[in-house]
């Protein structure tokens, strides 16, 4: 045994959990990987890559990937089964393989490891879970889930503009924007949408709520989608802006905020997500310039506690285990904040202070996971030993 190896075997030992890929050595967020990687090995643990087809839990050692700095290149190599499994599968199509699946229940079912994020969310769980808890309903603009036209004619009655979101999407794919105009007895309706994966979009008109739904669905096809009240959020230069949080766990195990940024839509955009157009600002200064400095403050920290709030909610309902999750906020023009969506496998946030404290974030938790579980399991084994002790048994 090297004294690198033997080195390893006293350190936490951290594995995020990704897929293979034919063209490169994996799938996923690779200079998040380098970085966990690199502050891991900082902090004190043993951090490396691996995919579902190494994960052997009955096995000591699995394959896994490590990043060669001085090099540069992703290094195969043996590594010890990890205490901790941080799962950053990049999209639901490879997450819901029978293979993956099998390898995330394998882990959650485990006493040897503690995996966390086992899943992305499904938006509308997410509201079914916060409409459980008076603390975090009164944050929900009027949802439900779209299967009739009648849907749109409810959500109506309350905004006239709806968001339909598909229930399975991600970084502002699929959205669209539904507005209802009036001319005296007669309501026209809009459809706006983008194209693909583009920055363009696609305006339709349509003269009833008929014609709009049988479009609509063609459109849709097998998604699910939910359909939202359009909630009328507060502007800069005439753009819409909403908040966007990072919550985590810290080296307690305890819910944190790690940092609140702000996304501003794009000129023609209906979202304010960056891949369709939007743009980072700061907070403080676009809440400033509408409310003032001091009403500004408390509703960064009203945000700061709702967002803490909802997502001990989304852990208590879902009974799943959480380390991280974002979340976008929206404060409409009277100050009042509005819970839109939750993302359990956060994309980089490129505020630098934001994204240097998420990594020490995620590993203070990961190694607090690796601490807890195995004083657990030394526990475990012990009261196992003075059983069988008892018994007259024989315990190795």
């Amino acid at each position: 045994m090297t004294a690198a190896q033997s080195e390893d075997r006293t350190k936490p030992v951290i594995a995020i959990l990704t897929v293979s890929d034919e063209r490169r050595p994996l799938r996923g967020n690779y200079p998040m990987f380098i970085n966990l990687i690199k502050k891991g090995g900082a902090m004190g643990a043993l951090v490396y890559v691996t995919t579902p087809a190494h994960l052997d839990l009955s096995r000591k050692k699995i394959v896994g990937l490590t990043y060669d700095f001085e090099k540069k290149e992703w290094v195969h190599r043996l590594f010890p089964l990890p205490q901790v499994v941080y799962n950053r599968i990049p999209f639901r199509k490879f997450e819901l393989r029978p293979d993956v699946q099998e390898t995330i229940q394998s882990c959650l079912r485990s006493r040897k490891i503690q995996l966390f994020n086992p899943s992305f969310f499904n938006k509308w769980a997410l509201f079914e879970w916060l409409s459980r808890d008076k603390k975090t309903s009164a944050f929900i603009p009027k949802t439900e889930k779209l299967i009739s036209s009648h849907n749109l004619e409810s959500l109506f009655k309350h905004s006239p503009t709806l968001y339909l979101k598909p229930i399975r999407g991600k970084a502002g794919k699929g959205i669209m924007r539904l507005d209802r105009k009036k001319s005296g007895d007669r309501a026209e309706y809009r459809l706006i949408h983008y194209i693909s994966d583009t920055d363009k979009r696609h305006v339709s008109h349509y003269s009833d709520i008929a014609e709009l739904w049988e479009n609509l669905r063609e459109e849709i096809g097998d998604n699910d989608y939910i359909v939202q009240q359009g909630i009328p959020l507060t502007r800069f230069k005439k753009r819409p802006f909403d908040l966007r949080l990072l919550v985590q766990k810290n080296e307690r195990g305890a819910w944190e905020l790690t940092g609140i940024g702000a996304r501003v839509a794009g000129r023609f955009s209906i979202t304010t997500h960056v891949p369709r157009g939007g743009s980072i600002n700061d907070p403080v200064k676009l809440l400033g310039m509408k409310f003032g400095a001091l009403q500004a403050g408390k509703i960064l920290h009203h945000a700061h506690r709702s967002a803490l709030i909802i997502a001990r909610q989304i852990e208590k309902a879902s009974g799943q285990m959480w380390g991280e999750m974002s979340m976008d906020l929206g404060v409409d023009t009277k100050g009042h904040l509005w819970f839109f969506e939750a993302n359990s496998k956060p994309m980089r946030f490129d505020e630098p202070l934001i994204r240097k404290k998420s990594l020490e974030r995620l590993i203070q938790y990961c190694m607090y996971l690796a601490r807890t579980h195995s004083r657990r399991n030394n526990k475990s084994v012990a009261a196992r030993q003075s059983v069988a002790a008892k018994e007259g048994v024989s315990f190795v």
